[in-house]
């Protein structure tokens, strides 16, 4: 289950209102596919990783009560990469597939458990698909911590620095990324900074391994910009002309052709169904009325450079006593207008 926080974070690095994004490995134990969230990726050769939520066995911060007392374990649950083939060039991954990152701060507990090839544990991130992406990965066999780019099918630029790790123990590896700087932390401690060329601006985060080695990991957050579609951007512009304009939507119809809100005023409305007011405007071109205790709404499409209708906006307004229906729906096409002439297609919108 993903869970979202958006606050104004304090640090340096993201002075501006950031998202949290916490990745919780309890929330897929029971009856909860990882393929909802995530997709298994393979670098190199060999087999597919076979990546699943384990319990791991970790002993009670409480110490027993008498020296004849059993040791008390609890069990967590981790993500763990199963399969063990030996093959150099064999570089398993889960990406992590219901967001896009730019400028981030990735932060997971790791734990190398078993690997007689290698022991490694990495991030994989600004990830195209299998060929394209960046890592940086810890090994406990070579006790070093190395970035790369992964560019075509070829380990590039990379960066090493020393490292040594306790196997069968856990540690915290976090990377962060604004821009072409990248930094990242091994147990709390700037262990590289570095800044490279911005071969990739923005792609996914997932988790690395490399060969036979059997890593666990655990409870991960990712900290961001979030990436304002251009939607957004014309509401807002919008409010800041029209700053009294009681609510401003703008839907697009989804997948299986449900109207959602793809901008709003309130973000808290962002990706709710619209209705078939929204759905007449997209499909038919369709203008809808309505007038509420003291407000008035009028839905009508936002069109293309071609007149075509790419979008629904329901603007809703305060009324005036004596205003007509004909009067509101002058005041909505004039916001609508202004919209209007900065979109030249639904693509536009979703940028």
């Amino acid at each position: 289950m993903r869970r979202f926080v958006f606050y104004l974070w304090l640090a340096l690095v993201f002075p501006a209102a950031a998202a949290q994004l916490s990745i919780n490995f309890g929330d897929f134990s029971e009856n909860h596919s990882l393929t909802n969230d995530f997709q298994s990726a393979l670098a190199g050769g060999g087999n597919p990783g076979d990546w699943k939520v384990i319990e791991d066995a970790v002993p009670s911060a409480f110490a027993p009560l008498t020296s004849n007392a059993p040791a008390a374990i609890n069990h967590i649950p981790v993500l763990a990469q199963l399969d063990q083939e030996p093959d150099e060039n064999r570089f398993p991954m889960l990406i992590y597939d219901k967001e896009t990152f730019k400028d981030f701060q990735m932060k997971m507990r790791f734990k190398i458990v078993n690997g007689v090839q290698e022991q490694m544990a990495g991030i994989v991130f600004r990830y195209q698909n299998p060929s394209n992406f960046y890592v940086i990965r810890l090994s406990a066999l070579g006790h070093d911590l190395r970035f790369y780019k992964y560019i075509n099918g070829q380990f590039v630029d990379p960066t090493t620095v020393y490292a040594d790790i306790l196997p069968g123990s856990w540690h915290t590896l976090a990377v962060q990324c604004e821009g072409n700087q990248i930094n990242c932390w091994l147990d709390g401690q700037l262990a590289m900074p570095l800044s490279s060329a911005m071969t990739f601006a923005s792609g996914k985060v997932g988790f690395w391994t490399m060969s036979d080695s059997l890593t666990y990991f655990g409870d991960t957050t990712i900290v961001y910009k979030p990436e304002i579609p251009m939607a957004q951007l014309l509401v807002q512009n919008i409010l800041d002309e029209e700053p009294r304009l009681l609510g401003l939507r703008v839907y697009t119809l989804d997948k299986t052709g449900t109207p959602r809100v793809i901008a709003s005023k309130e973000s808290k409305e962002i990706g709710m169904a619209g209705t078939d007011a929204e759905k007449g405007a997209i499909t038919n071109g369709a203008i809808y009325f309505g007038r509420g205790r003291g407000t008035v709404a009028v839905t009508m499409p936002l069109n293309d450079r071609n007149g075509d209708p790419v979008a629904a906006v329901r603007v809703q307004l305060k009324s005036f006593m004596g205003e007509t229906q004909d009067n509101a729906l002058t005041r909505a096409r004039m916001v609508v207008s202004l919209m209007q002439k900065q979109i030249l297609s639904r693509q536009d919108l979703l940028q």
